[in-house]
């Protein structure tokens, strides 16, 4: 087959005289026959009209024939037949990107004022009334149109053209029979990719290609668009999650890819067999004695300001309904080390909390109090150093946010201390028999995989330092339980000690002889 290709501001196009508006023009192309000849390409510089660059159209105009035969129907010697073509738009109209409402708060930086523009694309779909005013729309330049010329022979039913495919399929009236199908394929065309139009833009990147592909390939890359559409409308991914997922397979290492995907299946086993063992252990637990109460209550006021940041920052539901259970499950934690009251002696009923009688009536509390106490002194010089920087030379919504984002560094950078006091308590103990072993395990492991992420993900430096925080109080829990014997006579992880289990095997043929007396 021969192809033309035009670039035109009308979306119909008769103009075939026009020389102008031809842009590309091959020869002898194949159908259906794999082959370097199969594939054509072509890079040029393309320079925009005014029209074009005030929110103006312009159409690809692709247009195929048996070669000899012209695709203008106004020549003589035109086969309706024998020629057939497809029109796609090269502009795309999309939202303006958000302006950032972040400013610094204390009003020093030269740029206060003034707003600043996100890089990213917004979608259309969140073009909505959280946005003040109306929504300004501009053009975008697509730098890549790729055409694909579908290798199918099916022989599909007339009143049974399966939904996915009938849209593209140019059937023609007389015959019954259908054109070879031209796809317009952006799979991989990224939204960072896209160029605004502007009176500032002078000349254009056009990168142009065609060639064929199966039948098979060009459904799937149909059902993943539609599964990403799917996702969108419900809420569970946020836009650009899915060129991010796209971006993993075009600049990603197969081999790292593959060795990725394993890893985090085996991260989120490790993870839920985490939770249902944190579950088993605290549902179970009879005694706080050992144990660091103060660390779960600072886990809860973690958890909290973390889900409060994802709240805020517009997160998927998805997300943010996952983090909402982890902080509900830390604050029933807080339920099994504390006594919870509700105290409704004044007017408004308020939550009182008071310490177990196993963890006020030994050495735990004092050790734990006296490990709270320097750890805070620690935490909180911190978090005022960060919070101070934060607000000099950084940009935030709102005092709100900047308190959130700054607990939330906090969180992330400083989290491993919480896990302090219990390492205090193991250290004057003497002993690792309360902790919940089988569950810090697990976590353990998911802490080597995020090693593993932290040199093969692209991140901030400081959040790869952050990511190698627990490894140094894991390896300290191990040491313990390597210089700890193992005391029988302390209580385990479920509140009986190893004498107990003796003792009750001990009295087990006694019962049984005492049951044969009876009957």
């Amino acid at each position: 087959m021969d192809m033309w290709f035009y670039l035109s501001e009308q979306e119909r196009f008769n103009d075939f005289n026009n020389e102008g508006a031809l842009i590309w023009h091959e020869t002898n192309i194949p159908y259906a026959i794999w082959g370097p000849e199969s594939t054509r390409s072509l890079s040029l510089k393309y320079y925009p009209s005014e029209a074009l660059k005030h929110n103006g159209t312009l159409y690809a105009h692709v247009f195929f024939a048996r070669s000899g035969y012209p695709p203008d129907p106004s020549d003589p010697e035109y086969q309706p037949l024998a020629a057939f073509g497809r029109t796609h738009p090269v502009v795309v109209y999309l939202p303006k990107s958000k302006t950032d409402k972040r400013k610094s708060l204390l009003g020093n930086s030269e740029d206060s004022k003034k707003g600043e523009v996100v890089s990213q694309v917004v979608d259309d779909s969140q073009a909505d009334s959280k946005d003040d005013g109306p929504v300004e729309w501009i053009s975008y330049w697509k730098p890549n149109v790729t055409i694909n010329l579908v290798d199918d022979f099916t022989k599909y039913p007339h009143n049974a053209v399966p939904p996915n495919i009938a849209p593209y399929l140019n059937v023609e009236p007389t015959s019954g029979n259908y054109f070879p199908t031209i796809s317009f394929n952006e799979f991989w065309l990224l939204r960072d990719k896209l160029i605004a139009l502007n009176e500032t833009v002078e000349e254009l990147t056009l990168n142009l290609e065609v060639g064929p592909i199966s039948m098979t390939k060009w459904q799937i890359f149909m059902q993943i668009d539609q599964s990403f559409q799917v996702h969108r409308s419900y809420g569970s991914m946020i836009e650009g999650e899915a060129d991010e997922l796209k971006r993993v397979f075009l600049e990603g290492n197969p081999y790292l890819l593959v060795i990725t995907m394993v890893v985090s299946m085996l991260h989120s086993v490790f993870d839920f067999l985490a939770f249902k063992n944190d579950i088993q252990f605290w549902n179970k637990n009879k005694s706080m004695e050992g144990l660091s109460a103060k660390s779960v209550v600072v886990s809860f006021i973690s958890q909290l300001i973390v889900f409060l940041y994802l709240l805020d920052n517009d997160t998927s539901w998805m997300i943010l309904g996952s983090s909402g259970v982890g902080c509900c499950i830390e604050f029933w934690k807080i339920g099994k080390a504390m006594h919870i009251e509700i105290d409704r002696s004044g007017r408004i009923p308020m939550l009182r909390f008071r310490d177990r009688d196993s963890y006020a009536g030994n050495k735990t509390k004092e050790y734990d109090d006296l490990a709270m106490k320097y750890l805070s002194y620690v935490l909180f010089l911190l978090v005022a150093c960060s919070a101070v920087y934060s607000l000099m030379y950084e940009r935030h919504k709102s005092w709100y946010s900047w308190i959130l984002s700054s607990l939330t560094s906090c969180v992330y950078m400083f989290g491993f201390i919480m896990m302090c006091p219990q390492l205090f308590i193991n250290y004057k103990l003497k002993s690792v028999a309360h902790l919940p072993w089988r569950q810090m395990t697990y976590k353990f492991l998911n802490t080597i995989i995020d090693d593993l992420f932290a040199f093969v993900i692209k991140m901030p430096m400081l959040h790869r330092l952050s990511v190698f925080r627990d490894d140094l109080i894991f390896l300290i829990y191990i040491y313990q339980r390597w210089v700890y014997p193992v005391d029988r006579s302390r209580v385990n992880e479920f509140g009986f000690g190893g004498e107990d289990d003796q003792a009750s095997a001990s009295e087990v043929p006694a019962i049984k002889e005492e049951e044969k007396k009876t009957n």
